[in-house]
């Protein structure tokens, strides 16, 4: 064991660097779009409320995203990166014919499907809300209708960017969803402006605020896209369109086929959520806006961690390197439970703060904040889990297994939808969107464990008793930090006593934050930790210069 660790740690450090250089340059563009993506639905609740009008509208926009997914937005995700870096290995022109080929027949794809998906609307709606009794179905339709257009751009957003990922360029895909975020934000301002209110029986679809919400949204996603062409332009890239033949089309409508299965399972999954979620005019809502809280840490670290390791996973797959993906894996592994544990606990103890102070005024008001934060602090656990499920089954992509992710995904998905039918059948209308954010992450903590058994079979060794080591010590640190900042926030809590709750709860926010997380990451530096090494080193460089 000993021999092991000491040949495998020295590279793993070689390669930190190397990562943490293409994460932090998408970090900052990260960064401003999880914070105007949060700020687009603070003003959204604010101006909906979380009962039935915003219940309709998240689940009318849930449908271009799941059905963009069913189509194609999960095999350009999961399999065009390790296609495309074969291409670039394998071809004289570096892989743009192929790329050529992508986007063209991608394209064609999206095309057909947003326009059958529009026209299938009220299908979908009476799919999603089959048996609802808080649902509004006409409603859904009529924004449905609006934002399904918003197909093809998803698809071209994801489809693009995985041709700029796969030519090294990380950080301007990551700044598009910015602009889809600002374009929603003037949108609901707009609508905040204008008189009256949305119509709910009967409801009609040339309401203007209706129409204005609706274009609006799928505006946005049309923007994000298509700022990308510019960008891609400037690689070197020319478009031409292509539909003829390749060698590596059999390969790739084999892994697209299981992919497709992966996420039509997925969508099965969300279809069950959905329904499950509208039995309460606010559980809906409230998962939703939990889940997009718990996802700014993962957005802004996971996903630069992931999108960096992907490209070099897929080129350590193409040359049979198993030594070196397993020391990926590895350090993934660990940088997902270093970088996002602390955060999970913050959201944990404060998690009742957080939804009060980002939802706890406007149409909401305190009672949908509370909800929101107390599904989020019960459901944190799930969030470091996520991260390394995700990791697991890009690993099995990158070696061109598409089979194995979708066979760990059947098993996520039938514990997710036993878990909602559990939570349906013993919570109260009012608890049911703890319910359905724990049944999410209580799937998310199967899958890891499946997914990492499977790479054991598959892989050999993976040190995952490394790997839980360094998943407890981030717990001890974490909850050791935390614990502090609680009492220093209940310390001042009584000192001053707030009397309005939406402004203790900003207090909270920010003083356990302040004190939580640097403490945190201290206590890691002081276990001695190996990935925060480099951090420490960069300090110490920092405070030797002055």
């Amino acid at each position: 064991m000993s021999e092991t660790a000491t040949t495998t740690e020295p590279e793993q450090q070689k390669q930190a660097p190397s990562v943490a250089k293409a994460s932090g340059s998408m970090a900052i563009a990260t960064i401003v779009s999880r914070a105007t993506g949060l700020l687009s639905k603070v003003l959204l609740i604010a101006a909906l409320g979380a009962e039935q009008l915003n219940t309709s509208y998240q689940a009318a926009t849930t449908l271009p995203t799941m059905i963009n997914e069913l189509l194609l937005g999960g095999v350009l995700t999961s399999v065009a990166i390790p296609l495309l870096v074969r291409a670039e290995k394998e071809d004289g022109d570096g892989g743009e014919s192929y790329a050529q080929w992508l986007i063209s027949m991608g394209t064609l794809i999206l095309g057909i499907g947003t326009i059958a998906a529009v026209a299938c609307a009220p299908l979908l709606t009476d799919l999603f809300i089959a048996d609802s009794p808080k649902a509004n179905p006409a409603l859904v339709t009529a924004f449905a209708y609006l934002v399904l257009p918003g197909i093809v751009f998803y698809g071209l957003t994801a489809l693009l960017s995985a041709v700029l990922n796969a030519r090294h360029v990380f950080g301007l895909p990551t700044w598009a969803p910015v602009l889809n975020n600002v374009v929603m934000i003037l949108v609901l301002v707009v609508y905040w402006l204008m008189p009256g209110e949305i119509t709910l029986n009967p409801v009609h679809m040339t309401e203007p605020k209706l129409l204005v919400l609706g274009i609006g949204t799928a505006l946005g996603v049309a923007i994000q896209a298509l700022v990308l062409i510019p960008a891609l332009m400037r690689t070197g890239f020319r478009f031409k369109w292509r539909f003829g033949w390749d060698s590596r089309l059999s390969e790739f409508g084999g892994l697209a086929f299981w992919v497709l299965l992966y996420v039509g399972l997925g969508f099965g999954s969300m279809t069950v959520l959905t329904n499950v979620a509208t039995h309460s005019e606010t559980a809906l809502v409230a998962f939703n806006y939990q889940w997009l809280i718990a996802q700014v840490p993962y957005g802004v670290l996971g996903v630069s961690l992931l999108t960096a390791l992907m490209p070099k996973m897929s080129r350590s797959a193409a040359n049979n390197d198993n030594d070196q993906i397993v020391r990926d894996l590895l350090f993934g592994n660990r940088m997902s439970s270093v970088l996002l544990m602390p955060f999970s606990v913050l959201m944990t103890v404060s998690g009742v703060a957080i939804g009060v102070a980002a939802f706890g005024f406007g149409k909401s008001g305190v009672t949908g904040g509370t909800g929101i934060g107390l599904a989020l602090a019960l459901s944190a656990f799930g969030l470091v889990p996520y991260a390394i499920t995700l990791l697991q089954l890009r690993v099995f992509y990158a070696m061109k297994d598409a089979r194995t992710p979708t066979y760990i995904q059947a098993l996520m998905v039938a514990v997710r939808i036993g878990l909602l039918y559990f939570f349906l059948a013993v919570s109260e209308p009012e608890q049911l969107a703890v319910g359905v954010s724990l049944a999410m992450s209580l799937s998310f903590v199967f899958g890891a464990v499946v997914g990492q058994v499977w790479l054991r079979i598959r892989l050999g060794r993976l040190r995952t008793g490394f790997t839980i080591w360094t998943v407890c010590l981030t717990v001890v640190a974490s909850a050791l930090a935390f614990a502090v900042a609680k009492g220093a926030n209940a310390l001042v809590q009584n000192l001053i006593g707030f009397g309005n709750p939406v402004v203790a709860a900003w207090a909270e926010v920010v003083l356990v934050t302040l004190i939580g997380l640097p403490l945190s990451f201290g206590l890691l530096a002081a276990f001695r930790v190996p990935e925060m090494k480099p951090a420490i080193d960069k300090i110490n460089r920092l405070v030797r210069r002055r």
